[in-house]
């Protein structure tokens, strides 16, 4: 996992169904999935706090922890979200970079999210390695990991 696909809400974006997507092809082998290649590689700083956030909007901060009305209101009703439903925390994601740094950081999430099978990375979004579980992202009516 690479610092530039960490957004500065803390969306490690190697873990997204978009990114994983596009690393994977997975319109040629016929899912139809939307490709990303994470927020700061696309110059979006933050698809998700961008536009409700006028620091991240002007860059003037790199990470939402570094503002301080962190965690804002509008990161903690995302992180609810991701925490519901996409067994992460982006909150947690960013104080983890804070307290133990960029690499101990990369280093958790690589062991944490990686495929037991291929080594390969899980989705977050869906608990899915886009390579040993290509077969249940094909299936129509999709009951993904997260699901069972």
């Amino acid at each position: 996992m690479e610092e530039i696909l960490i957004a500065p809400c803390g969306m490690n974006c190697a873990l997204c169904a978009g990114y994983l997507a596009r690393q994977h092809d997975l319109k040629k082998k016929g899912i139809l999935k939307t490709y990303c290649a994470g927020c700061r590689p696309r110059g979006k700083n933050c698809a998700f706090m961008k536009k409700a956030c006028e620091k991240l909007g002007n860059g003037l901060v790199r990470f939402c922890f570094e503002c301080a009305d962190f965690p804002c209101r509008r990161l903690k009703h995302l992180d609810q979200r991701y925490r519901t439903f996409y067994h992460m925390s982006m909150i947690e994601n960013l104080e983890l970079i804070q307290k133990q740094g960029m690499e101990n950081f990369l280093d958790q999430q690589t062991a944490r999210w990686r495929c037991p099978t291929c080594g390969g990375v899980i989705c977050c979004h869906n608990g899915l390695c886009f390579t040993c579980d290509l077969d249940r992202l094909l299936r129509k009516k999709r009951k993904y990991r997260w699901d069972d």
